[in-house]
């Protein structure tokens, strides 16, 4: 499976992490200067999890992020899986 967010869409990101080195100015050196960009990917916080839909009378097992399960405990388990269409 791919880490993709069920409900959320949210999936892996790319950017850079910026190397810097030297001292800051306010610490008495001439400053940070960036030496290297080195690509990396920014993952999103997946958890698998087993959710009771009352609706259904059953289980159902999804990919979310951390941010889809207080949207689940806001909105309900039927209403944010039926509109997201994994039910």
């Amino acid at each position: 499976m791919s880490r993709i967010c069920s409900i959320t869409k949210a999936k892996p990101v790319k950017g850079t992490r910026i190397l810097r080195s030297g001292k800051a100015k306010k610490k008495g050196g001439i400053g940070t200067h960036v030496t290297a960009n080195t690509p990396r990917t920014f993952q999103p916080n997946l958890k698998t999890k087993r959710i009771f839909v009352p609706e259904l009378k059953r289980y159902v097992t999804v990919k979310l992020t951390a941010r889809a399960l207080k949207t689940i405990n806001k909105n309900g388990a039927y209403t944010s899986l039926k509109e997201a269409g994994v039910i």
